[in-house]
């Protein structure tokens, strides 16, 4: 299977592990370039630059393969600058820019011979960060887990296919090797498929967060405000049902204020990853965790390479169905 995104990270399928705050770890990079795909870890999953250090090199000593790394670029990422720089340093293959403007790490990659994918929502800030030179876009659909778009794939891929020159590359919704084809079928050059790798024997989070992704389906997803004051997707738990999924009045009338609603962004955005964290690493009945609808697909904690062998063999019954339908 050739598309722009495996001749331009030389992979052996077009998909991208998605970077999930909390979730990726190097095991899971490491199986994942092994297995012919392409892993993205965040970069904020490192507490410190010396922690970002000695990942990327334990990454690097462990597979020649290609593997990335996605940057924050807002003012929210203190680090974003030292993070950028260390990564040059060590050569990565490829950065997935989130949450900002990504003009300082387009420019800077360039002069290392280093790609740049940028997650989109919609054609204008498409464009414009094409024109800024990246690489490819990742269209960040309605199905994606974590912060999403408000766009179905079957319409922001064509729109983005319509109005863009570089790759596109889906992410969200996808769980099956059927459904790679289909998004395939769109346009897409590639995919960034992240909530199917949660349940993984690799992943370090608690056996409850890997447990909820196969209890639970695409029905039980919900979008809640209250984490970083932006529409992002979790698993509807009791605790979350408890609390809602609306910021309460105060946090909503501060969000809106002229001066103060960085900072209250900055104290939602705080509070909420620190919940992500403490449900994701230890027992607590606080069980707020992350994903998509694609979860709808995880029926049993697996090893990241099980999974991407399952997609190879489902998009050749997927294409050899196609082709028996249509004769």
């Amino acid at each position: 299977m050739k598309t722009a995104l495996t001749e331009m990270l030389g992979i052996d399928l077009p998909i991208i592990m998605a970077p999930m705050f909390l979730v990726t770890n190097t095991e899971m990079i490491v199986s994942a370039a092994e297995s012919g795909i392409a892993g993205c870890i965040p970069a904020l999953n490192f507490r410190t630059i010396e922690d970002l250090e000695a990942g990327i090199k334990e990454i690097k000593s462990r597979t020649s393969r290609p593997f990335g790394v996605n940057l924050i670029v807002n003012k929210s990422n203190v680090l974003a600058k030292k993070q950028l720089h260390k990564c040059l340093d060590l050569g990565v293959s490829f950065f997935i820019t989130s949450l900002g403007s990504p003009e300082e790490v387009i420019r800077e990659s360039k002069k290392h011979g280093i790609r740049v994918f940028c997650d989109v929502i919609e054609e204008t800030y498409a464009k414009k960060v094409e024109d800024l030179g990246a690489d490819g876009v990742i269209a960040v659909n309605s199905g994606a887990g974590g912060h999403r778009g408000h766009l179905p794939a079957s319409i922001l891929v064509p729109a983005l296919k319509s109005t863009c020159r570089i790759p596109v590359i889906s992410a969200g919704g996808v769980g099956t090797g059927a459904g790679i084809l289909s998004v395939l079928a769109l346009g897409a050059d590639g995919l960034s498929i992240g909530s199917p790798f949660i349940a993984t024997t690799e992943a370090g989070v608690t056996s409850e967060y890997k447990q909820a992704c196969i209890d639970y389906g695409a029905e039980d997803i919900v979008v809640t405000t209250k984490l970083s004051g932006t529409p992002c997707t979790v698993i509807n738990t009791p605790y979350v049902k408890k609390i809602g999924t609306d910021q309460n009045f105060v946090e909503g009338l501060l969000n809106k204020h002229k001066h103060l609603k960085k900072y209250a962004k900055m104290v939602t955005y705080y509070k909420g990853m620190k919940l992500l964290e403490k449900a994701a690493f230890s027992a607590s009945y606080k069980t707020v965790w992350c994903a998509g609808s694609s979860i709808e697909f995880t029926e049993k904690i697996e090893p990241v390479r099980a999974i991407i062998e399952r997609y190879k063999s489902q998009i050749t019954e997927a294409r050899d169905h196609l082709n028996r339908t249509l004769g």
